[in-house]
This record gives C-alpha cells, structure tokens and sequence, in this order.
C-alpha cells in the first residue's frame, strides 16, 4: 500500500449499496455497476478513486517502523475505547462545490471521536514531505488550516473539521443543480432513519492509485 487511511465507511447494506451504485465501485468488495445517469462516471472520477467514505485521518504514508500489521492493531486499541455515536441522520447537499452525505443534528460526538482518530493514530503518520506540503498549496490556506497541516499533516481537522460522504467531483453550479434531485431521489431510502458511526474503516491505496477498504474495525 502506498498511503493508508482511516475513514467511516458503512457496512454492508442500503446504504453501502447506494452508494457503490452511484460511485460506480464497491470499495469493499471491488464489484463495479452502471451508474444511474451517463454523466456519472466523468463527474465521479476522484471520489470513485477514494471510495464511498467520510475522511477521519487523510491518506498518509506509514512512518519508519510501523506497519500495516502494527497500524491495524493500533486502530483496533483506540476503537476499543471509543463509543459508537448515533447521527440523527444524513442528507444531500451541495458541500464546498460537490455533492456529499452531510449530517442532521448534533455533531459534537463525533467530531470528538474524530478528533480522538487524528490525534491518537499520529504516531503511525510519516511527516510530510516537501512534494506533499506543497500540493496542499499552503501559502493559500487560512492560518489555522496552515497550522494543523504541520501539527497533524492535514489541514481540515480538529475544529476545522466537517464530516461528509463524498458523491462527486467539484461540480459547475449547472451541474450541481441538475445531479442534486437525482442523487436526493437515489439515496432516499437509504437515508431513512438514524446513521451509527460504530466503526472505523482501515482503507489502503493501491499501486494503482485505488483505494480500497482493508479492514472495518468495531467501536466499543
């Protein structure tokens, strides 16, 4: 694996289904499907890449010493300590520029148990490089983002972070409008009723680029 990741994915059901459906790929099982409208598979390329998830520590690569075997069971010593949290639900909505799942309700749990996944699992992440510091264009970022870069090698966590399900790339404001009632209508009812963040999902990148999900590790 060229980076791994720690991410929530959902497990095998409505909603894992929907979303292979939509993306084009189950991360988890490595199936492929048509997607529901022609444009998809042009408008999805980075998230299908990435796999139907919502980010908790970014793609890093391993540090010197560690591997996928210590990392795992690193994950699986912290979700042992954390509780499950009950979202009162997700929703489509148009994020930052692209569709993704967003939560209802209160989020303070989770961002906490977010915060415990970035800050517990640091000792696994190599420090950045030069290449990587520079791709995240860091003379742009705000000064707090510019700072949790270099703490933790990602630049949205902690109070910057927001939870969402990726569904597509960045999107014209077209574009957007016309995929929202699709993606609202294809999600329905796999969005009926309270979402449980119960597990964090271990997902590693392939030599070819891919990422695909290793392992899904209980909470509690």
């Amino acid at each position: 694996m060229q980076r791994v990741a720690i991410y929530f994915a959902p497990p095998a059901g409505p909603l894992a289904d929907a979303a292979a459906r939509w993306l084009g790929r189950d991360a988890a099982t490595g199936a492929t499907f048509e997607q529901p409208d022609p444009e998809l598979p042009g408008l999805t390329v980075s998230a299908r890449r990435y796999g139907f998830h919502a980010t908790l520590k970014a793609p890093f690569r391993l540090a010197d010493g560690e591997s996928l075997d210590t990392l795992r069971a690193g994950v699986a010593e912290l979700a042992a300590g954390l509780q499950p949290v009950l979202l009162e639900g997700l929703e489509v909505r148009c994020f930052h520029g692209f569709l993704a799942l967003v939560p209802r309700g209160d989020t303070g749990p989770l961002e906490a148990l977010a915060a415990a996944v970035v800050t517990r699992l640091d000792r696994f992440r190599a420090p950045l490089s030069a290449a990587e510091i520079a791709r995240r264009n860091p003379d742009a970022l705000p000064a707090r983002q510019r700072a949790l870069l270099e703490a933790w090698g990602y630049p949205l966590v902690l109070d910057e972070f927001r939870f969402h399900m990726t569904l597509t790339d960045r999107l014209s404001d077209a574009l957007a409008d016309r995929l929202l009632p699709l993606a609202r209508a294809h999600f329905a009812a796999a969005l009926e009723g309270p979402v449980a963040i119960d597990a964090l999902a271990l997902f590693g990148e392939g030599a070819d680029g891919v990422f695909h999900q290793i392992d899904r590790i209980g909470l509690g």
